[in-house]
């Protein structure tokens, strides 16, 4: 959503210096966002939509740091450098990161920019409350991406709050939106008790998680090493094909335990690849996920294996 033409406008509010700047750049994307959910909550009607709030890294919005660095050199050196080009090299620098998946992206993107978040979330009420007011059966759900402490969760959930109370009252709908979090951190899930007070649902990220617990760079270590520990036997299958049971497993379990302990209503779900693999699917419905989601040529294969776990559940009851 933030990709293409709109990269530019995104550009715009990552270089904001002034508080003015920033509201600019924030006023411009809320009209396409709220487009844009418009169109998706119509889709859908009846039918619950969840909506991750803005995850990737910073650097993914901005230019390439050698490009531009070669850019600005060139144009340097025939004495016509852009004060643009620039001032964007020194924010590109600024934000450059070793690691960029483990650094400034999620949750914290939306309490290092202000207004980010509130943003989003003022674009999904208001489509909501459009779509309601069209006698449509909107039914949002607001996901806090890579929350790692409840203090994150609750400031940006007091927010959210306070801007859906706003638009409930400007448009006079009551809008029933769901705000919830990914869990996809090992703190996430080894605290997922104290996150269950400030969240309605869980998804379990466990791409992300199981980067996270294993401390692998998927991109990186499936083309490395990855064959040799297979040829070794260390790995029976890739840990980021089927779910690893004992250890970011465990963390699922143990999550959804001290998660229902504190909200037994909680929703949970799954939001990965592992979501469409049939062994792991089958431990997601042990251990009382409500859900699975994963990509759509996988869809089939995670109906098809949801409703065999399901089956042999009852048969197990009916024992």
């Amino acid at each position: 959503m933030f990709l293409g033409e709109r990269r530019e406008m995104v550009e715009k509010l990552i270089l904001a210096d002034t508080d003015q700047e920033r509201e600019t750049a924030l006023d411009a994307l809320l009209p396409l966002q709220k487009a844009d959910f418009i169109e998706l909550f119509e889709a859908m009607d009846g039918l619950p939509v969840t909506v991750r709030l803005l995850d990737p890294p910073l650097h993914e919005f901005l230019p390439d740091i050698t490009e531009l660095s070669v850019r600005v050199a060139l144009a340097e050196s025939r004495k016509d450098a852009n004060e643009n080009d620039l001032r964007l090299l020194q924010a590109v620098h600024k934000l450059h990161e070793q690691n960029p998946m483990l650094g400034l992206r999620g949750v914290r993107l939306g309490l290092v920019i202000p207004g980010l978040f509130a943003m989003q979330v003022r674009a999904i009420a208001e489509a909501a409350a459009e779509r309601k007011n069209a006698k449509g059966d909107p039914r949002a759900e607001i996901m806090i991406p890579l929350v790692g402490t409840v203090q994150e969760l609750e400031i940006v959930r007091e927010e959210a709050d306070r801007v859906i109370a706003e638009v409930q009252a400007a448009t006079g709908t009551n809008l029933k939106l769901k705000i919830g979090t990914m869990i996809e951190l090992p703190r996430a899930a080894l605290t997922a008790g104290q996150i269950a007070e400030a969240a309605e649902f869980f998804s379990f990220g466990t791409n992300d998680l199981t980067q996270t617990v294993w401390g692998f760079s998927r991109d990186d270590v499936e083309a490395s090493f990855f064959t040799a520990y297979l040829e070794k036997g260390i790995f029976g299958v890739s840990p980021f094909e089927t779910i690893d049971k004992d250890g970011v497993g465990a963390l699922v379990r143990s999550a959804v335990e001290a998660g229902r302990a504190t909200r037994p209503d909680l929703k949970l779900g799954v939001c990965g690849e592992h979501g469409g693999d049939p062994e792991s699917v089958h431990f997601f419905h042990e251990v009382g996920l409500d859900y699975v989601s994963c990509s759509p040529f996988r869809i089939p294969v995670a109906r098809l294996e949801a409703g065999r776990a399901a089956a042999e559940s009852r048969g197990s009851d009916s024992r």
